[in-house]
């Protein structure tokens, strides 16, 4: 922005006045090439959102977050409680990668990816530009009387706009309690699912209202990104932003006049009247911008008209803009890739040596060895197993290392899908194999698929060699 710039805009955010009122946006409906490929993105998510939940792999949907039960499904991989230290690495990895993600690229992710966003811009604006029609006649039909036309019109939108809210509700609740659990909910009586009910309405209630009322609110009052923004940003971040060594000082186009002195930008205010947070960009980044470039194709729009070159208003950093350069392929945007690479590698290494069984083999403790009648010496061992995929195994016990046997509790165990199973067993070894008190051994757990893990105990014994020697 100019130096010389007026800067009491930062004193107070543009959806609301000195006295504290809302001020309604009316945004103009945006048009352009970057428009056109975020509409595309947006039919892509919008669909891998709501069909997620009812897409299934390996007879189970294909994401759940089920907070209740304790219950993660991430594209086909079950997570449990044992898996925690796995979900702490990917947040802190997500932690890192979003800071630096956006110390990069600014908030790219509000303008292109952001539920929030794209929910508002691309479905909720969209009905209402279909119903109302454009800022101009939303405005005039806000401020005419109620008639028959304008009972009809806010009618079918909120109607429209519940419906939606209700389809999007009952998606979210299809993530956290499972599409079988939300279907059944539908289709049994009301009265046996008074909670699912209740939880439902809630969901939809609130997403009614934040589209419907609250809207760009959410971007500048309640999300904590938004808010980091300023923290994160720095004057090599690309973000939307305004080339005021090109377009400075503005000054509306005359047919008599010329431009002199001028800048490029006409002072036309069509980026100001398309931004759905009520913002002139021309002022340099702000906390309601959500980079969503709405104001890049009304700018280029312009400039096609009156025949000037495009990108007054771009993505570029504040240091592009000073020393007059274009974006580039910096050392510095090179150097986070490879960070952001290295994370993503991290964590997909992590799910790749995820064992899908997990097991714990401990001896008892508080009981001493056992000396049986045929020469062995036997220690007891708990055995937990944790079955984190969806079929059925059996399992069967092994000693690999040394010689000896194993006498299992109840025989060979079978751990269903997702579940954990719990059982108890005897090691066996020959009293003269016996050298210490303390002998390593080697447990091998062995499904129909072969063995699947091999754990190291110790096995207690009386000392044979100091018995000797006595």
């Amino acid at each position: 922005m100019p130096q010389d710039a007026n800067t009491t805009f930062r004193d107070k955010i543009s959806t609301v006045d000195k006295e504290g009122r809302r001020i309604w946006v009316y945004p103009k409906k945006p048009s352009g090439n970057l428009t056109r490929a975020r509409q595309f993105l947006s039919v892509f998510l919008l669909a891998f959102l709501f069909f997620a939940p009812f897409i299934r792999v390996n007879d189970q949907q294909l994401i759940l977050l089920n907070i209740i039960e304790r219950k993660f499904i991430l594209f086909g991989l079950v997570f449990w409680p044992q898996d925690f230290y796995i979900f702490v690495l990917v947040t802190l990895s997500l932690v890192v990668f979003i800071a630096l993600f956006t110390v990069v690229f600014g908030r790219i992710w509000c303008g292109w990816a952001c539920p929030q966003t794209i929910f508002m811009e691309m479905v909720f604006r969209k009905i209402e530009y279909w119903i109302e029609g454009d800022a101009r006649k939303q405005i005039a039909l806000n401020k005419a009387p109620w008639t028959s036309e304008k009972i009809f019109k806010k009618t079918l939108k909120h109607t429209i706009f519940y419906v939606i809210s209700f389809t999007i509700g009952n998606t979210f609740l299809a993530y956290i309690i499972g599409s079988d659990q939300l279907l059944k909910i539908i289709t049994d009586p009301p009265p046996e699912h008074l909670a699912g009910l209740t939880a439902m309405f809630m969901f939809s209630g609130v997403f009614y209202w934040v589209f419907a009322f609250f809207r760009e609110q959410v971007c500048t009052m309640v999300c904590p990104y938004g808010r980091l923004q300023g923290v994160l940003l720095d004057q090599k971040s690309i973000v939307v932003a305004y080339d005021f060594k090109r377009g400075e000082p503005k000054g509306r186009l005359s047919r008599t006049a010329s431009r002199g002195e001028l800048g490029d930008c006409v002072d036309c205010h069509q980026c100001v009247e398309v931004c759905p947070t009520g913002i002139d960009i021309r002022n340099g980044t702000q906390l309601e911008c959500i980079n969503c470039t709405a104001c890049i194709d009304a700018c280029n729009s312009v400039m096609d008209k009156v025949k000037f070159r495009r990108g007054l208003i771009r993505y570029a950093s504040y240091v592009n803009i000073i020393n007059k350069q274009k974006l580039k392929f910096s050392p510095r945007i090179a150097g986070y890739s490879v960070v952001f690479l290295v994370l993503f590698l991290i964590v997909s290494t992590l799910f790749m040596l995820r064992k899908p069984i997990d097991t714990t083999i401990l001896r008892i403790p508080g009981i001493m060895y056992q000396e049986t009648k045929d020469g062995y010496i036997s220690n007891l061992y708990n055995l937990k197993i944790i079955n984190k995929t969806f079929e059925i195994k059996k399992i069967k016990i092994r000693l690999k290392t040394p010689d000896g046997r194993i006498k299992q509790v109840g025989g060979d165990l079978t751990a269903t899908g997702n579940s954990v199973v719990q059982s108890a067993f005897f090691v066996e070894l020959p009293k003269e194999q016996l050298r210490f008190v303390r002998t390593p051994v080697q447990i091998e757990i062995v499904t129909d698929a072969g063995t699947i893990d091999v754990i190291s105990t110790s096995f207690i014994g009386p000392n044979i060699w100091q018995n000797q020697k006595e």
